[in-house]
């Protein structure tokens, strides 16, 4: 009987225990704030051009075909603050809002919003600072649930991003600058029917674009699959009408020109392949592919019956992390704009870059890179000066096939 008992008791506290450990291990629901993702950051640069770009001429002092470090010296990038907050079953609503001042503000700006239709790169001068993001998004009860999503957001495409701390190297890519936008206008859904196969879709007013500049959309979307753990694939895509009415920029054109435009489509595949499964490293892939029917440069040449323009390029990627602090990363590029469209030759130009990078945390959320990179091309592309004495804009000459630059930057992250 006592045997019984013991028996009894023994049991009973196994259960009890089981219990309460199971308890102790169930994480506590997130409260609203909790749900609630901060980011800020601040950055500063300087770049060495070795090849002595455009010296002496209109662009002194300018790295060609590069995005945010298109100048040489000294830049303050960018400062930005971002809140965000996806939706969840115990609050089935979000938000975003990612506001930014700098140098690289100038350059992310979309038409409509402190950009016009006549302003063109480098946007010399637009605003210093942007609205980046504005978005509201919700939760649909339907089936593992439907996300909407709508405002302004970042473009689906691309492995490398605005955010220079989200990014293995300092410098973005040709595929980054040339062949895929970086925000969109409108609405988007989004839907997981498995754990590994994730579907996003929606209507948007174009590249870069806050206002419809062609009375028009376009539609993105995104397909991304986890085949393995560790690996992430996607196919993002988006197709429509890019080109700007003419209207909008002189009252003279004539009325048929919004019928033109809107004929006329531009498509972009994009596949991101990221694999981070052996500790410490980090491996990527990007491909992109894009055509564009009457494209308006090729258009304004008068030199070819067909003016339609076709791009194309991968980038590969690998990082290794030594220490906590302690980074370096590698970046294989090239880039073919098989018409002259992207980069503004007129001619099929192939681009191959190289980029080197280290970067070191030094105190807390204060992290320095060192960059240098080499960029070569078939094609005279780099060192554009003057040709001609009256020093007119007609009198540009590229002269150079190379560009080598060194940059060193700082960031801090305070959160």
């Amino acid at each position: 009987m006592r045997m019984t008992r013991s028996w009894l008791a023994a049991v009973l506290m196994a259960v009890l225990g089981s219990a309460v450990n199971a308890g102790a291990q169930t994480p506590a629901p997130k409260t609203f704030w909790e749900e609630h993702k901060l980011f800020s950051y601040i950055e500063n640069s300087y770049t060495f051009n070795l090849t002595g770009a455009g010296r002496g001429g209109a662009t002194r002092g300018t790295n060609e075909l590069r995005f945010y470090d298109f100048h040489e010296g000294y830049t303050f990038n960018i400062a930005e603050f971002s809140i965000k907050k996806d939706p969840s079953e115990r609050y089935p609503f979000g938000y975003g809002l990612v506001v930014t001042a700098g140098s690289d503000s100038k350059k992310n700006h979309s038409f409509g919003i402190f950009r016009d239709e006549d302003d063109a790169f480098p946007f010399r001068n637009t605003e210093w600072f942007d609205l980046q993001e504005a978005y509201v998004s919700g939760m649909v009860p339907l089936g593992s649930g439907l996300t909407l999503k709508a405002g302004k957001f970042v473009t689906l495409l691309g492995y490398e991003v605005i955010e220079s701390p989200n990014n293995l190297n300092f410098s973005r890519g040709y595929l980054f600058t040339l062949a895929i936008p970086l925000t969109h206008t409108g609405v988007v859904a989004s839907y997981a029917f498995t754990d590994w196969f994730n579907m996003t879709a929606g209507v948007v007013l174009g590249w870069d674009d806050s206002k419809s500049v062609n009375d028009s959309v376009s539609y993105t979307g995104q397909f991304a699959f986890t085949p393995l753990q560790d690996f992430t694939t996607s196919l993002n895509w988006i197709v429509g009408p890019e080109q700007i009415d003419p209207r909008r920029i002189d009252d003279n054109v004539p009325r048929d020109s919004r019928s033109y435009v809107n004929s006329h489509l531009r498509y972009v595949l994009d596949f991101v392949f990221a694999y981070t499964g052996v500790k410490n490293l980090t491996l990527a892939l990007n491909v992109d592919y894009g055509h564009e029917q009457s494209e308006p440069f090729v258009r304004s040449l008068g030199t070819r019956r067909d003016t339609d323009a076709t791009w194309w390029g991968w980038a590969a990627y690998a990082a290794y992390d030594w220490t906590d602090k302690l980074r370096t990363s590698v970046r294989q590029e090239f880039f073919r704009d098989a018409d002259g469209a992207r980069t503004g030759s007129g001619i099929g130009t192939d681009l191959w870059s190289t980029t080197a990078t280290i970067q070191y945390k030094i105190w807390k959320g204060l992290v320095g890179r060192l960059e240098y990179r080499h960029d070569q091309s078939d094609e005279r592309v780099f060192r554009v000066r003057y040709s001609v004495p009256d020093r007119t804009t007609q009198g540009l000459l590229a002269r150079g096939k190379s560009l080598d630059t060194i940059s060193l930057s700082l960031y801090y992250s305070f959160f």
